[in-house]
């Protein structure tokens, strides 16, 4: 009979949670084996990046080489619609902290994170994937390695960083159904062409001139690439017919100033679509596991919150364990779940708020008070946790009586 491997420590993926959480954990002196079920470099979206997730990555000794790799700087986020603009500087905001980062090809940037958390002495398996996990005593996972072998692991902790793959909500039957009705996107990668008319160091948002609820992203990398792409609830999106890429084309064309920004582009990369993405989960921990990032839920891409949650709960889940393994009695509840989901919460109002309207008639106020305009660019910027903001503090409450004030008569 095979030997049942052991480690402080088992990481379902490595991407930027599993990576964060295995570097703070490897300082804490913790052995650590991280399990990705693909192999690296990988594709993947959410390239936009948001300045609360530095500090993160600073927590975690990993900013530098993210410095050094060359990414496009960004240092806000401008919304387009119907020929009116608005744009918000992140260093111009109401929290204190970080107020750039970068835009990164999420291949290359996972990737780097991957390699600082071996360089702090993690141990990451490539295609190796998780087939079972039992909890009724010590957490026990079955492994399938490249070669097609099973193997098992026993661990003190689990840690589920799986993104999309949301490996422990599937085998544990966790999964609950996100109150967002079902949204797709249609994305890719271009040589975007773009000489003018352009602010390359902000994500750019572009609502459907007809439909407030149907947005484009459209991401500048470093190199005159950027990331394009289309979400819309998805009885809109099956009404074009063709390729991903011809589909994606057709619905871009129909709003006239992105038509024209990207009327020299070359479309050399296969768009792709995924669907239903948005989930949720009972429990964001449980006996012997906690859920990282999309593993426990994943709200929406319109602010680009994805990475910064992921990161933001690897380092509240470092922190906890931290004092577990010292002998300490924790509350899984009120340490990681309770403080985490406050700050996804926040998000949450602000992305109900942009597809039923009411946010998007607040950016494009013509009346903007600087004091709300700031407080509003921290949780673009990332700062949901930020309880010095009343628009933290009071998310619903605050963002409902500004909808009122700027809903046009």
């Amino acid at each position: 009979m095979q030997k049942i491997e052991t480690t402080d420590v088992l990481i379902i993926g490595a991407g930027p949670s599993g990576a964060v959480a295995a570097a703070l954990l490897r300082q804490q002196g913790r052995a650590v084996l991280v399990l990705e079920r693909e192999e690296f470099p990988r594709f993947s979206i959410g390239e936009s990046l948001l300045p609360q997730s530095m500090e993160y990555l600073e927590q975690a000794g990993m900013l530098r080489a993210v410095v050094e790799a060359g990414f496009q700087f960004k240092n806000g986020a401008a919304f387009v619609h119907n020929g009116r603009y608005t744009d918000f500087d992140f260093r111009d905001k109401h929290s204190a902290g970080w107020g750039t980062t970068y835009q990164v090809q999420r291949g290359q940037f996972d990737h780097i994170l991957a390699k600082e958390a071996e360089r702090f002495g993690a141990e990451i398996r490539y295609r190796h994937e998780v087939k079972t996990v039992d909890l009724n005593d010590k957490p026990l996972v079955t492994v399938q390695d490249p070669d097609g072998k099973i193997y098992q692991v026993k661990a003190e902790f689990i840690l589920d960083a799986s993104g999309f793959g949301r490996v422990l909500p599937r085998l544990l039957k966790l999964e609950t159904p996100s109150n967002f009705p079902v949204r797709g996107a249609i994305f890719t990668h271009i040589e975007d062409g773009i000489t003018a008319g352009f602010d390359r160091n902000k994500i750019r948002v572009t609502v459907h001139p007809q439909h407030c609820n149907v947005w484009f992203w459209t991401i500048p990398f470093a190199g005159g690439r950027c990331s394009l792409g289309v979400v819309a609830e998805t009885s809109f999106l099956e009404r074009y017919q063709g390729s991903d890429t011809e589909r994606l084309q057709a619905i871009v064309a129909e709003e006239p100033s992105l038509r024209e920004l990207l009327a020299n582009a070359k479309w050399d990369t296969p768009a792709r679509q995924i669907v239903g993405y948005s989930a949720n989960v009972a429990s964001l921990w449980g006996k012997g596991y906690a859920l990282l990032g999309n593993a426990g839920e994943f709200l929406d891409p319109v602010f680009s919150s994805g990475v910064t949650i992921a990161v933001k709960s690897a380092a509240l889940a470092a922190a906890v364990l931290q004092r577990q393994f010292a002998g300490e009695q924790v509350d899984w509840q009120n340490e990681y779940g309770i403080p985490l989901r406050k700050g996804v919460d926040t998000f949450r109002a602000f992305v109900e708020s942009w597809y039923a309207g009411g946010f998007q008639n607040i950016i494009f106020h013509e009346a903007q008070q600087p004091e709300i305009r700031r407080m509003i660019s921290s949780i673009l910027a990332g700062y949901a946790w930020d309880q010095s903001n009343p628009f933290v503090k009071e998310t619903v409450r605050r963002l409902a009586a500004l909808e009122v004030l700027c809903t046009p008569v």
